[in-house]
């Protein structure tokens, strides 16, 4: 304010105020003019006091607090609220701007930050494909709303790719169907790294101290998930704890927020609208924010051989021994091979026995495939003739020619021996 008077009384050049107050001269200039019209007031911003020109009108935010007071919006955070503001309600805001908005109607209450104990994380992988953690979530996904479902994720470990489907049952037959989508879909990767379920793993059974002692344990048979593995040649790694696979534990918990809000929002209530939210709306938003770029842009995933046929490869695989009368036994049910298909050394060998996902039966024996037929049950003859009641046995007579022995009473060995007249011959 003193350079602009000196520069109005001349006592300064424009030039000098304008470089004393780090502004330039035509902005000297408009400040002289101000001051000859509004005296001390020249140097007062316009607007002060007055409300800001972007500020939003108390209508939008009577809206979008009443929006978000539905029970439908219960327990959504400053930035979800804003996404569907924007997406359903066509009010744009930052979400800074909704979080006071929800404050001020305790909608949202601001929760101080705290600094957690620093964890050094596993590094990604390098490539897409080169690992793949997968996991099962037992959340309650539709809140009451529908039958109890379960999510299955295959999360790609060097991007946070997701490849998600909602079931209806943990079992083997769905996440070997969950299994068959991903491998038509990207591929076989490297590595698969699940935990040590009982879908995965044989469990060990050990006697009391059995653990203790670091006794061998013999090497059990692979669960079918784990053969099937094997055979597509995917290597499984067991996760010790929860931790160790914290990227798919990790988005589950993402998912329970902002998954199960969007599936309320949207009134989803069976297992088929929650697989069409899961691919429409919710997969291709986690996959386009969350999924990052790999460190190498080359994909490790490999194609599927002619050899690797999924029909029975993802099956239930049993072994059968063939009998003499070229039968096998499976499920209570007796199963013949077709004549035709009958060669050498099958009688008496061990054949693999598939039970198909769709409910069929295949059999083979070495590389090649043989034609089974089921056979129907014999039906035990029965004759309408009433059974001719046997006779009762006669009882045995029994002998009673040692009742009256008494050990006691009879003579000695050497006394009988002597009344038998019996001596010992000389030598």
């Amino acid at each position: 304010m003193v350079a602009l008077k000196k520069a109005k009384k001349k006592l300064i050049t424009q030039k000098q105020a304008a470089a004393e107050l780090g502004i330039t001269e035509r902005h000297v200039r408009r400040l002289l003019r101000l001051l000859k019209r509004r005296g001390d007031q020249a140097v007062v911003h316009g607007l002060r006091g007055l409300p800001s020109n972007r500020k939003i009108d108390v209508d939008t935010e009577q809206e979008a607090v009443r929006i978000l007071s539905q029970p439908v919006y219960r327990g959504f955070g400053p930035t979800l609220a804003a996404e569907y503001l924007a997406k359903k309600h066509a009010i744009v805001v930052s979400r800074e701007t909704v979080r006071q908005w929800m404050i001020a109607a305790k909608l949202w209450r601001a929760r101080k930050q705290h600094i957690e104990q620093v964890h050094e994380w596993r590094p990604r992988r390098s490539r897409l494909g080169e690992l793949v953690q997968w996991d099962t979530s037992d959340h309650d996904w539709l809140e009451g709303r529908g039958e109890e479902i379960l999510l299955i994720n295959m999360i790609d470990d060097a991007t946070s790719r997701w490849f998600a489907r909602f079931v209806d049952s943990d079992s083997t037959v769905e996440n070997m169907n969950h299994l068959e989508r991903y491998l038509k879909k990207y591929g076989r990767p490297l590595g698969y790294y699940t935990d040590k379920a009982s879908l995965f793993q044989t469990a060990v059974k050990t006697k009391r101290d059995g653990s203790r002692k670091g006794k061998d344990r013999e090497e059990l048979p692979p669960t079918q998930i784990g053969r099937a593995l094997q055979e597509l040649g995917i290597p499984w790694i067991a996760a010790h704890s929860p931790q160790a696979k914290g990227r798919v534990e990790r988005g589950f918990l993402t998912a329970q927020d902002r998954l199960v809000k969007g599936m309320r929002v949207a009134g989803v209530r069976t297992l088929e609208e929650a697989n069409h939210y899961l691919e429409t709306e919710f997969l291709p938003w986690v996959n386009s924010h969350l999924a990052v770029a790999p460190a190498n842009p080359d994909d490790a995933h490999r194609p599927l051989e002619k050899q690797h046929d999924l029909t029975a490869i993802l099956s239930h695989v049993e072994k059968r021994r063939v009998n003499n009368d070229y039968t096998f036994p499976l499920d209570a049910k007796t199963y013949r091979i077709v004549r035709q298909d009958i060669c050498t050394g099958l009688r008496g060998a061990y054949i693999r026995v598939e039970q198909r996902r769709d409910g069929s039966v295949a059999a083979r024996f070495g590389n090649r495939h043989l034609r089974i037929e089921r056979c129907e049950q014999r039906l035990k003859v029965t004759s309408d003739e009433p059974t001719k009641a046997k006779p009762p046995r006669k009882p045995v007579q029994r002998s009673d020619w040692n009742d009256h022995f008494d050990l006691k009473k009879a003579p000695k060995v050497w006394q009988a021996a002597q009344a038998s007249g019996y001596r010992k011959s000389e030598a």
